[in-house]
């Protein structure tokens, strides 16, 4: 059971009526963690900004939906990793890379890179060996890639615990 009140986007006080009803535009849906956030609506949008903003960077979507898989698995919360089996497979995540995302591997060897990275960032709360950050650039990463690989790994940390904090209810498939 839910520790976190959901709001309902028909009864929501007008901020977060409209951020539910962005939402709901963009997923065709709107899922629990996002009416759990709406109330506070600084929260979901302060959420929806965020990875707004990330979704117009350089790292593709399916990367950073395996990133997620990555901060789903470490910080053990199985709704992102349901939330992001889906949303990944809607990105073009392949169902192999989907299941080896979750222990930060991949088919393409670039992507695998920015999953270890990011594995790595999460491990040592962001203080990473030379190593690490040398093998992320030697896979093909700038500077401003790795700033999106930490920006994503700090974004799925929120959610993750978020949805841990609330217990938030599973709206998703649960991952297999």
């Amino acid at each position: 059971m839910s520790r976190l009140a959901t709001v309902d986007p028909a009864t929501a006080e007008p901020q977060a009526r409209a951020l539910l009803g962005k939402v709901e535009r963009a997923l065709g849906v709107t899922p629990n963690m996002m009416r759990a956030m709406a109330s506070s609506p600084a929260v979901l949008d302060a959420y929806l900004q965020f990875s707004g903003a990330l979704s117009k960077g350089r790292l593709p979507g399916r990367v950073q939906e395996q990133i997620a898989l990555v901060a789903a698995v470490e910080n053990d919360c199985d709704y992102c990793l349901a939330a992001h089996t889906v949303l990944g497979a809607k990105a073009g995540v392949s169902d192999d890379d989907l299941v080896a995302g979750r222990k930060a591997q991949a088919s393409d060897p670039k992507a695998e890179a920015a999953l270890t990275f990011a594995k790595a960032v999460i491990a040592t709360k962001g203080f990473v060996a030379d190593e690490d950050l040398d093998a992320v650039r030697q896979a093909g990463y700038g500077d401003g890639e790795i700033g999106e690989i930490v920006a994503a790994v700090a974004l799925n940390t929120f959610t993750n615990y978020f949805n841990s904090v609330g217990r938030t209810t599973l709206d998703f498939p649960p991952a297999r």
